[in-house]
């Protein structure tokens, strides 16, 4: 009896753990390579078929989040920044003010929200960090990360998907002082303040490294690219990386104790080794080809895989050298994620493209139109239990990708 309750037990553990399967920012690891198997290889002419869309969102670029088989995003309406909660049927479930948004230029809700034990976690393009209770939506703590921490806002608003660490929510203010900051995800309390190189903040989410010996937070600021001790807030190393606007919108990409930076503006990716357990980094390869501004890169095996801004191509590169392994200007350029052994490109001009990953060529197997919504394709595509989300402003579409 004890070994049947104890395998009961167990099934009960494994049940609850798919149903808790969560997707923030580029997937559960920030990386842009989901862990979905079992997906199509190809699509129809007219693309994969569509289950539902739900158009009674307002104007945003934030990615879904899912979590608790609900799906969470935030919009613009009338120069207020709105949540909305739906079911993985479209059905919206809730939708609640929660302040100013960003309503200047390119106006629109920004970052993806982040959620953990029941709190969701927002950082709005006015730098307001808003803590929420799940359920209720109900505002449980409010920072601003501007006024709190003596910071400048910056061209386009703030735009950073806070990175949650155990107990710690980083997020970068971008101020002289407090450069980089971990709060207590509970209550808002500051647990302590990074002046890192005292840049403006730079649009750019940040990465959790916890396989260095010191493990360590990775983002861009307006300057550089810096690595802040996660448990004190100390700074460990940084590297001068410009471009003309003060931009680096990408979250960095991490693997082989190697990290790749890219940014648009003609700038260009740089890859960097971590040295002497996470202290100290060096340059491997510099280049100006791959400079990837708003779309994201992703890393699979010993390649790397994303699209210009200036260079208005799609590319491979070689992880460790920076060679250039092709490149093509067959699809507009776009955001890119990966899974299952293809490449999900959702393009500016709203095609999204499934691509064989192969670092011999851009092999297009299928492509369609996204012809719902409003507004910009920038939001970057997710893929959660065989379904693929794609927000175009106001729209947000389910198509099955799974077999």
């Amino acid at each position: 009896m004890k070994r049947i309750a104890l395998i009961s037990a167990m099934s009960l553990t494994v049940l609850w753990a798919a149903a808790q399967t969560t997707d923030y920012w580029r997937g559960d690891d920030r990386s842009g390579v989901y862990k979905e198997t079992g997906l199509l290889k190809s699509w129809p002419a007219d693309g994969p078929q569509l289950l539902w869309s739900c158009s009674e969102l307002s104007v945003g670029y934030s990615s879904p989040a899912i979590a608790s088989d609900k799906i969470y995003l935030t919009g613009l309406q009338d120069g207020t920044g709105y949540i909305y909660v739906l079911d993985l049927n479209g059905k919206l479930l809730n939708k609640k003010e929660y302040g100013p948004e960003w309503d200047k230029n390119w106006q629109g809700s920004r970052a993806t929200l982040n959620i953990s034990e029941g709190k969701i976690y927002l950082e709005s393009g006015m730098g307001d960090i808003y803590c929420f209770d799940q359920n209720t939506l109900n505002v449980l703590w409010q920072k601003n990360i501007v006024k709190d921490f003596d910071a400048k806002n910056i061209t386009w608003g703030v735009t950073e998907c806070p990175l949650i660490i155990g107990d710690k929510l980083i997020c970068t203010p971008g101020g002289q002082k407090n450069n980089v900051v971990a709060l207590n995800k509970n209550t808002g309390e500051v647990i302590w303040s990074c002046a890192g190189e005292g840049d403006l903040s730079a649009y750019c989410s940040p990465i959790y490294l916890a396989d260095q010996q010191v493990p360590q937070i990775v983002t861009m600021t307006a300057q550089h690219i810096i690595g802040v001790e996660a448990a004190t807030g100390k700074m460990l190393w940084s590297y001068e990386h410009i471009n003309k606007n003060n931009v680096h919108a990408n979250t960095p990409v991490y693997g082989d104790n190697m990290i790749l930076c890219s940014s648009g503006y003609g700038k260009g990716s740089v890859m960097l080794r971590l040295l002497d357990g996470g202290r100290r980094v060096e340059k491997v390869w510099e280049s100006p080809l791959p400079d990837n501004r708003i779309g994201g890169m992703v890393k699979v095996g010993d390649y790397a895989y994303g699209s210009g801004d200036v260079n208005k191509f799609w590319f491979c590169i070689d992880w460790k050298s920076g060679e250039i392994k092709y490149q093509s200007s067959d699809l507009d350029i776009g955001a890119v994620i990966a899974a299952d052994g293809m490449l999900y490109c959702y393009t500016q001009k709203g095609n999204m493209a499934l691509v064989k990953i192969d670092p011999s060529k851009f092999d297009i197997v299928s492509r369609f139109k996204v012809t719902l919504g409003s507004d910009n394709h920038w939001a970057h595509p997710v893929i959660h239990q065989g379904v693929l989300y794609v927000r175009h402003g106001d729209t947000l579409m389910a198509y099955k990708v799974g077999r």
